[in-house]
């Protein structure tokens, strides 16, 4: 049921109960909510947290191995993400790449092509559209064949649809140092030529939904211009999503933020729906865009603050929203992480339970 709830929301049909998608790592809360020590115990404490909390689908790890707490960990300095520390940070590395301004502006993406171990998130090999097509079908049951089942949320998500690519590269600040620059343009195109791979070889895969990462905006609104936007970023996003539209697959952009400002232009250029931070104007989007997809608009800070008054109107406001667009999900959209209260998830889980209904 709740899978088929999930392909309705994305559709925008109206299921009569609300989904969730969370992003969720917060270990303190699952040993709160289940009484199992998430650390002494992970798989036992996750097999109770799908019993209690099944709309959360959080997965299962294979056997019962004890984690390392946070405090026995060795290095703490590249900051705290779930269970663990981070062994490096993305932009340290991607500010060391390159030796100056000018080897960045000689980079050629198309000729690198293998990108394992680059620490771009996706680090994969995109040198063969086939052999990225096989590795990406290696994760979806091999009875379904070219199609997924009907009304199921099936889905694969990409990271770097085309704005994270630079960025991931060359490091945020070294990116901003060249976006300007006339060599860009052939970086750009060469990125998007690894991408046409990419989205061409998801065509071909047994999903229905795309889910397209860029990180376009900030908390305050925009990295670049709209100008710039309009030239290096939206055609491809039109040009790529066009490409999954022709095969029966519909487009779910994930952005941080506030995109107020580009929502229009990222449904413009085919997207079904949103999802986002609770900096953006949910309502906003909803009233223009009929019975479009949007998640996203919780907020981690109420919940830290662990007062039920005020959970209780946040699920509530989020509610409205839903009966704006047929296509809503209950989402904390700045996550659910390692230092948010435990007492104010549950209370949040607990209110959905409670409200989230149309």
């Amino acid at each position: 049921m709740e899978n088929r709830d999930k392909y309705l929301a994305f559709m925008g049909m109206a299921p009569k109960h609300i989904p969730h998608w969370e992003h969720w790592s917060c270990p303190d809360a699952e040993t709160y909510l289940t009484g199992i020590d998430y650390y002494q115990h992970p798989r036992f404490c996750r097999l109770k947290i799908q019993e209690l909390y099944p709309e959360l689908e959080l997965a299962v790890p294979e056997t019962d191995e004890p984690k390392l707490r946070p405090d026995q960990q060795a290095d703490k300095t590249k900051g705290r993400w779930g269970d663990s520390y981070r062994e490096d940070w993305q932009q340290e590395v991607a500010g060391r790449r390159f030796k100056s301004r000018e080897e960045m502006l000689r980079f050629s993406p198309l000729a690198q092509g293998d990108f394992r171990g680059w620490n771009v998130v996706v680090d994969n090999d995109f040198r063969s559209e086939e052999v990225f097509y096989q590795a990406c079908r290696k994760n979806f049951p091999a009875e379904w064949g070219d199609a997924a089942p009907k009304e199921s949320a099936a889905s694969i998500g990409f990271y770097n649809t085309m704005f994270m690519w630079p960025l991931l590269v060359c490091g945020y600040e070294n990116f901003l140092s060249i976006c300007l620059e006339p060599e860009f343009d052939r970086i750009m195109d060469e990125f998007a030529e690894i991408n046409r791979r990419v989205f061409r070889a998801f065509a071909r895969l047994p999903v229905n939904f795309v889910v397209c990462h860029d990180d376009i905006v900030l908390s305050n609104g925009p990295v670049c211009s709209p100008a710039w936007m309009h030239k290096y970023i939206f055609p491809r996003y039109e040009e790529y999503w066009g490409i999954l539209k022709a095969a029966g697959k519909e487009v779910i952009f994930m952005v941080d933020g506030c995109v107020d400002v580009y929502a229009d232009d990222v449904f413009a250029c085919g997207a079904r729906g949103i999802i986002s931070e609770p900096y953006t104007d949910y309502k906003a989007i909803a009233r223009k865009h009929q019975n479009c997809f949007l998640a996203g608009e919780g907020d981690n800070r109420i919940l830290s603050r662990n007062n039920p008054h005020e959970i209780r109107a946040m699920v509530k406001n989020m509610v409205e929203t839903a009966k704006m667009t047929g296509g809503y999900m209950m989402c904390v959209g700045n996550h659910i992480p390692w230092n948010v209260s435990p007492e104010g998830i549950k209370c949040y889980l607990n209110l959905c339970r409670e409200l989230a209904h149309r």
